[in-house]
């Protein structure tokens, strides 16, 4: 009895790994990578949930880091123990670096990124949510332009009042942008702050600052304020992973102002740290069903919610977060509802 039982037990925990780890139908043997490819892709090909991707992983104790995957690497799909693994084999080179007196160059082949993310530059270097609105008030701000400018741009000097830190030579300007409240719970979550500019600290007099504008995307008006340039290392090689908590939010906006969303689009999520979310975790989305009447009986009926695409969420702060869509089946918008994957 306990021999059976015990079989019994084993063979759940087999099929519950193979469940864990769904190939895609179709999948290849194997694949050479190219340059322009992303692990996204790649995982794509061999995974119905390209996200589980290090679950597919066979240990290869020739490469430090299977993650980092090349242009001219090989992935050969086999089986250990009655398991599909992925086995890496490194291409034939992958670059050199030269060095001479008058030249130097970097190395041919560069590891192939997770998602494409010239998508998500601009959004990596600039973007950013302020917690409260006292904290945006309490932040320094433009009061006058060089030569009794009202508009200033890059290249132009403006003056800034406000107390700013001895040992930060760069500043970000920013406008106050939309507001965000839960729609789920009218919870407050935080200001939207519009990038607008950059600037050096020229000098400091009293309480008025002297900057040098670096950079500018729109005009820089008085008023508008500046805080700390933002430093956040990107990992462009982080993993696709589902969220560890469960996850049930919507897509708060669009920060480029659309109200159709698809494939490469840049959305806000009304879930962030707080909620377990993570860079780099995945989340389905859901198209809201619509509400009906039943013709025969006369009753409101509610048609399912729908898949219609996966996000990857990129950068997150405490209550909102950002996110990339990967894939869509059809035009999302705002209020789609985001769950586990």
């Amino acid at each position: 009895m306990r021999k059976s039982l015990f079989a019994l037990l084993l063979m759940a925990a087999s099929s519950w790994v193979q469940a864990e780890v769904q190939l895609r139908q179709g999948h290849p043997d194997s694949y050479t990578v190219i340059q322009g490819d992303t692990l996204w892709d790649i995982s794509g090909k061999f995974l119905s949930k390209p996200w589980q991707w290090p679950e597919l992983w066979h240990a290869n104790p020739q490469i430090e880091n299977p993650h980092l995957i090349y242009p001219g690497d090989r992935l050969s799909l086999v089986y250990v123990d009655g398991q599909p693994r992925l086995t890496l084999n490194r291409g034939a080179s992958r670059g050199t670096i030269k060095l001479s007196p008058t030249i130097r160059s970097t190395p041919i082949a560069e590891a192939i990124p997770t998602i494409p993310l010239e998508a998500i530059n601009s959004f990596l270097l600039s973007n950013r949510v302020i917690d409260t609105a006292d904290q945006f008030q309490a932040a320094p701000y433009v009061v006058a332009g060089n030569a009794e400018r009202v508009v200033s741009g890059a290249g132009d000097r403006v003056y800034a009042r406000g107390r700013f830190a001895e040992d930060q030579p760069a500043y970000s300007l920013y406008r106050q942008g939309r507001t965000y409240t839960d729609p789920q719970t009218g919870e407050y979550l935080g200001i939207n702050a519009d990038y607008i500019g950059s600037g050096d600290v020229v000098s400091s007099e009293g309480d008025i600052t002297t900057l040098s504008l670096t950079r500018s995307n729109q005009e820089i008006r008085l008023g508008d304020r500046l805080f700390p340039t933002e430093q956040r290392i990107v990992n462009s090689t982080f993993m696709p992973s589902a969220p560890a908590n469960k996850v049930n939010g919507v897509i708060l906006d669009v920060p480029r102002g659309v109200s159709q969303i698809g494939q490469f689009d840049v959305v806000i999520l009304n879930k962030g740290a707080r909620d377990g979310l993570v860079e780099g975790n995945v989340l389905a989305v859901y198209k809201t069903g619509e509400t009906v009447r039943d013709r025969i009986t006369g009753e409101a009926v509610k048609i399912p919610d729908e898949r219609a695409g996966l996000l990857m969420v990129f950068r997150t702060y405490d209550r909102l977060s950002y996110g990339l869509v990967l894939m869509a089946t059809r035009q999302l918008t705002v209020l789609d509802k985001v769950r586990n994957p």
